[in-house]
């Protein structure tokens, strides 16, 4: 990717020089909503000016309110990662944290071993049921201690809009690399079936799994080193982040199932629903699987589409979403 079309306090932030620590050589990785740092023993993180609809970080203002609740929220499952908000200052060459005016705000976060990243323990073959199970060992005190009180986000409705506003923005992309016209009609006709179903959304809500989750619950998210770290939760839109504990254990459990690890992904769920006393949770797994499976895909389909990636990440981007899109369909075929 050319220097040029990045923003120049990010192609600044490329210079080791830029930092008060050791830097190295900084590594810049990209999503469709941000720019990370890896420099050192750190991590800074900011986020782009876009609107999807379900976010909005066009203006300066709402860039520091989402970092200030990135470093709140999450520091509920990592208080020591989440170090501090950060500034990009000046008038003429941006300086990280220096004098002069704000330019970009920015988070920064403790760097964690790249190879006890679970993703990348799932890549090597080493990924275990014990692992799993401090996952789930981790995640069941964070539920119960997770606020409670807006039992509404697990209505049919709610969730509704998430699942069907998911459809729209991914409508524009039908008929191209990554999704057919008849992958996109099987998905959205088995999604609006199910959510007619209002009695299983109510019986969860009665069974109290409506909770305040992580939200993007997923291998890339979750660091298995000295202890489980539990990172990225959903800042941006409460509504993805407030949901059924169904929905936030399903999104691993698809992504396990989307690394080829479908013993494992069972395992995970059995383990859960003994720790969670969860009876319930199999009826809502497989509809919350599909659901995660879609967004994953149209989550690669808008960073392909980002004017700023370059040709590699674009295509490896577009094959994750086939992927995606693949896998969701299974599970729309056999709930």
């Amino acid at each position: 990717m050319s220097p040029d079309v990045l923003p120049e306090f990010i192609r600044q932030l490329l210079d080791p020089l830029a930092y008060p620590h050791p830097a190295g050589e900084v590594g810049l990785v990209q999503t469709h909503i941000s720019y990370v740092l890896l420099a050192g023993d750190y991590v800074y993180k900011f986020k782009k000016p876009v609107d999807f609809g379900f976010l909005n970080f066009t203006t300066m203002a709402k860039r520091r309110y989402f970092c200030e609740q990135e470093l709140l929220l999450n520091r509920r499952l990592c208080p020591t990662i989440y170090l501090d908000l950060v500034t990009m200052n000046g008038n003429g060459v941006p300086v990280l944290n220096g004098p002069g005016p704000v330019i970009e705000y920015g988070i920064k976060m403790k760097r964690m071993p790249a190879d006890r990243m679970m993703d990348k323990i799932i890549r090597a073959g080493l990924l275990t049921a014990d692992m799993l199970e401090a996952v789930v060992d981790t995640l069941v005190p964070f539920y119960i201690k997770a606020d409670s009180t807006e039992r509404h986000f697990g209505t049919a409705q709610a969730v509704g809009i998430n699942v069907l506003e998911n459809f729209a923005q991914i409508q524009e992309f039908v008929g191209g690399e990554a999704i057919r016209a008849e992958q996109f009609e099987l998905l959205s006709n088995f999604s609006h079936r199910f959510l007619e179903h209002e009695e299983i959304f109510e019986q969860r809500i009665a069974a109290g799994r409506i909770h305040d989750c992580h939200g993007d619950l997923h291998s890339g998210n979750i660091c298995l080193a000295d202890q489980v770290y539990i990172y990225d939760c959903i800042e941006f839109n409460q509504r993805f982040r407030y949901c059924d504990v169904a929905s936030d254990v399903a999104f691993l459990a698809m992504d396990l199932d989307y690394h080829g690890c479908s013993q494992l992904s069972t395992y995970f769920i059995d383990y859960f629903q003994r720790a969670a006393y969860d009876d319930s949770l199999l009826e809502v797994l497989n509809f919350y699987k599909c659901y995660r499976a879609a967004v994953r895909g149209k989550i690669n389909l808008f960073t392909a589409a980002a004017p700023e990636v370059d040709a590699v990440t674009r295509d490896r981007c577009l094959e994750k979403a086939g992927r995606y899109f693949r896998l969701a369909e299974n599970y729309a075929k056999i709930a």
